[in-house]
């Protein structure tokens, strides 16, 4: 069965600052992705013709903004990363930084290895398990984009994240609902607030970055 629409790729007239590199290496992950979503199912096929939208440029503004909240960063996970939105991204837009991205799915990891190795993404490891099985306190920097709500988020997170960490949330503009729906009793271990806003190159909806800091 043919694509109901042809897939879009519009990053390279959308960021035209950002190095031709890095925006061949996000075109090869779009044409891989459409070449093995049939059989993987890596993500919604409605999305799928406009995934430069949707996915990619989603991934970077939401991306640029975690990096600029954190220009020091040495070390990110992406957790329940799935087709490795954001964190294969992340890691073309900052390859001085280490990006280990979290799937359960063994699949999902086989294609994210392959792209990894067809990028040569040498700053990115692949984790094939549950997020709540990672060390204790071993993640001091975390992101996650589809993974769940907030409250969700942080409570699958409270053994591995220590004291200090912070956890960026990719999030739609129902942002400030799922902020305020943080149980009292984790607002007194995690401190969330808005990192930043941003509007997709296409459409009138705008998406936030969240951060939770861990306070106790």
């Amino acid at each position: 069965m043919s694509e109901i629409q042809a897939p879009q790729w519009r990053i390279d007239e959308w960021f035209q600052a950002l190095d031709k590199q890095s925006r061949e290496k996000m075109r090869i992950f779009h044409d891989e992705l459409h070449k093995y979503n049939r059989t993987l199912n890596l993500v919604s096929a409605k999305t799928l013709p406009f995934a430069d939208a949707i996915h990619f440029a989603d991934s970077i503004l939401g991306s640029q903004l975690v990096y600029q909240s954190q220009p020091s960063l040495t070390r990110i996970y992406d957790l329940g990363t799935g087709a490795g939105f954001p964190g294969l991204v992340f890691a073309i837009l900052y390859p001085q930084v280490e990006v280990i991205v979290v799937e359960a799915d063994q699949k999902k990891c086989e294609f994210l290895q392959h792209l990894i190795d067809m990028l040569s993404l040498k700053n990115v490891k692949v984790l094939n398990q549950q997020i709540e099985t990672l060390e204790a306190n071993s993640v001091q920097y975390c992101m996650a984009r589809g993974l769940a709500s907030i409250s969700k988020a942080i409570l699958l997170t409270r053994k591995i994240v220590p004291v200090g960490g912070i956890f960026y949330h990719f999030k739609g503009e129902n942002w400030s609902a799922e902020v305020g729906e943080i149980p009292t009793q984790l607002c007194s271990v995690w401190m969330p607030a808005l990192v930043g806003d941003y509007k997709l190159p296409v459409g009138p909806l705008r998406f936030g970055i969240v951060k939770t800091d861990k306070i106790s």
